[in-house]
């Protein structure tokens, strides 16, 4: 299995490639920002991504969406329906940073929770993990999470942005630490960890 990150933009978003092999059936994962550096990783190991998966729709998560369509034309977008609406806010999102702005075609796809996604063998189930955001999900499968914004290595989640729900986001990280320990988590955003790490080290389950 190849699981391959880049880090992109001013948010240093971790965009990710899911692959079973080199040149095998391959997805997008959270295509946030500088597209062509997307594009790149993918060329360098010699996928053509038939999907793209968002763990949610904040600006720093989806801001390449258009870019990587351009690239793979008529690839498909999969989004939890519950965060359609933040999707539709990218640009006044952008605008309070000051950044720019290519406001993406809406997604053509939706999640539902429990849904089970394949990249060839691969298997990974659909998590509804709201807090973060409304229409926040994880892909949990393969002794793996990814993650988005929900765990991060030593901290987690905002829940101090428009649409959050600091109730919901403390359920959302009860249910993942129901996972084993060895789980690895590809978080949104810095290095992986490991479930086991976090519920020994990360303050935030002290």
């Amino acid at each position: 299995m190849i699981v391959k990150r880049v880090t992109v933009g001013p948010f240093e978003e971790n965009c990710y490639l899911l692959a079973e092999a080199s040149g095998a059936a391959a997805v997008i994962v959270d295509p946030g920002d500088e597209g062509n550096r997307i594009v790149v990783m993918a060329a360098e190991n010699g996928c053509t991504p038939s999907a793209v998966w968002l763990t949610h729709a904040h600006l720093d998560h989806i801001g390449a969406v258009s870019a990587v369509r351009r690239a793979w034309p008529g690839i498909p977008v999969t989004l939890h329906p519950d965060d359609l609406v933040v999707y539709a806010y990218g640009a006044m999102a952008a605008e309070k940073y000051g950044l720019p702005w290519e406001q993406p075609e809406p997604p053509e796809r939706r999640f539902a929770e429990g849904d089970v996604l394949s990249i060839g063998s691969l298997r990974f189930e659909v998590w509804h993990l709201p807090g973060h955001a409304p229409g926040h999900v994880a892909f949990i499968g393969e002794g793996l999470m990814i993650g988005g914004d929900c765990l991060f290595k030593g901290s987690v989640g905002r829940t101090d942005l428009p649409l959050c729900d600091p109730a919901a986001f403390s359920r959302s990280l009860r249910r993942i630490l129901t996972l084993p320990d060895d789980t690895v988590v590809y978080p949104g955003h810095g290095s992986p960890t490991t479930i086991g790490r976090e519920r020994a080290s990360n303050p935030f389950f002290a």
